[in-house]
């Protein structure tokens, strides 16, 4: 029988020791900071209900959905008139279930399943991987994390305000400035449809605007006036995204056009709250014609985009008034943001802004002669272990050479090494292994001259 080479599915990694090193490192300082704001951590399964899941991300999202064949036999309720009317009539009796495609969707049904458990206003975030059945390129995945931070259970702009700190103070602990956050709001969007003479187009608007900065604005115009749009209003719409003025201005500009709304008041709210902070170096640009795709945002949104890497956004994010409404809880606004890890990863990689120290995953190793001196070091290495040292033993009798090769390639800054000398003497022999320094001290001495470099 011929073996196969193993492969991968298409928009999966492996990730070494390494590459987990460095996402963990994103990890924990995003989750450090979801907890200084308050944050509480939740999980929820992989798979939900595809009745959960479909109609909550538009038509698109809905086709990006990875379905899970039923188990057993599932073909058996099938029948020829369902295959002949294709996958929309085949799939409710093949698949019940799918791969989340975010974390806020599961979110809102764990909030209208857990009501009553659960304290409002609610801070909860939740850390793990979603699926989409995406064509995969850099900076796109078919698996991938996200970070999420989401409050539920208030309308106040405040949410607004905090969470647009908590991005600029995660970015700031990862060492990375050259973002710029983007900010919208979707009822601008609806007005500005409707200004345009796509009354009733407003998603479709939405979705054409989204592709901007991707097919460019003269192909976005050529779609919006196949959709039915108004050609001498939707110059004065185009001209409005590309306002890149102070936001108070663009605000005016904007008001000039569609009048006040409920957007352009919620605005002038959100920076009276950035305002009292009082921090002067928020990295935030006013953009009309941010649009984010999904399709239950209702109220501000938010987009995080590098300007120094050439990639999609690194966090995004919005208001949703009425999420767990499709779950029979009515009138429960929230708001929350996602920060995408994969990407964020690619950005600190490319810029070399990852701490050298994050491949080091011991601080000593213990090196030895023979197997009763390696006998001598495991009481040597629970002394260590004790006084919160991260300490390994060479586990096999092998050359200097190899054990101290083992130790340079893993980064390991200082070796102890163990002869009979050293046994009857209580003294070991410790290397640095950056200068190449050797000195005769006790494991006591030892524990302390490490723990001062920890």
């Amino acid at each position: 029988m011929a073996t196969s080479k193993p492969s991968l599915p298409k928009g999966t990694r492996d990730f070494g020791p390494v590459q987990s090193a460095k996402r963990s490192y994103i990890i924990q300082t995003i989750k450090r900071n979801f907890e200084k704001y308050g944050f509480n951590q939740i999980e929820t399964p992989a798979m939900e209900q595809l009745s959960v899941l479909t109609g909550k991300y538009g038509d698109e999202g809905d086709q990006l959905l990875f379905k899970i064949l039923n188990s057993g036999d599932y073909l058996k309720k099938t029948t020829t008139e369902e295959y002949t009317a294709g996958s929309a009539s085949l799939l409710p009796k093949i698949a019940e279930k799918g791969l989340r495609y975010d974390l806020t969707v599961p979110f809102a049904r764990f909030v209208v399943m857990n009501q009553n458990d659960i304290s409002f206003p609610f801070k909860r975030f939740q850390v793990q991987p979603v699926w989409r059945a995406d064509r995969p390129q850099k900076g796109r995945y078919r698996e991938f994390y996200q970070c999420d931070a989401d409050i539920i259970g208030t309308d106040s702009l405040v949410n607004e305000a905090e969470l647009t700190m908590l991005i600029h103070d995660v970015y700031a602990d990862l060492g990375y400035g050259g973002f710029v956050l983007k900010i919208n709001h979707r009822e601008i969007l609806m007005e500005l449809a409707r200004y345009a003479g796509l009354a009733g187009k407003e998603m479709p608007f939405c979705v054409v605007i989204d592709k901007l900065d991707k097919v460019g604005q003269d192909k976005v115009v050529d779609e919006l006036l196949e959709l039915g749009a108004n050609n001498d209003h939707l110059k004065q719409v185009v001209t409005a995204f590309e306002g890149q003025q102070d936001a108070t201005k663009q605000l005016a500009d904007i008001i000039a056009i569609i009048g006040e709304n409920k957007g352009t008041i919620e605005l002038q709210e959100y920076f009276d709250f950035l305002n009292r902070y009082g921090q002067n170096d928020l990295k935030i640009e006013l953009d009309f014609s941010l649009a984010r795709g999904l399709s239950y945002y209702t109220g501000m949104i938010f987009e995080v985009k590098a300007t120094d890497v050439k990639i999609g956004s690194i966090t995004g994010g919005g208001r949703y008034d009425n999420l767990t409404g499709v779950f029979g809880m009515e009138g429960m606004s929230g708001v929350g943001i996602s920060f995408g890890l994969d990407r964020i990863y690619d950005v600190l990689e490319e810029l070399n802004l990852f701490p050298s120290s994050l491949t080091q995953s011991s601080d000593l190793l213990i090196s030895h002669f023979d197997e009763a001196c390696m006998k001598h070091g495991l009481k040597l290495l629970r002394h260590l272990r004790n006084e919160a040292i991260r300490a390994e033993i060479f586990p096999d009798t092998a050359k200097m050479k190899k054990q101290f090769n083992y130790a340079d390639k893993k980064e390991i800054p200082y070796v102890l090494v163990i002869g009979s000398e050293e046994m009857a003497e209580g003294k070991y022999s410790l290397k640095n292994m950056k200068d190449g320094s050797q000195n005769m001290l006790s494991i006591d001495e030892i524990t302390q001259l490490l723990k001062s470099k920890i």
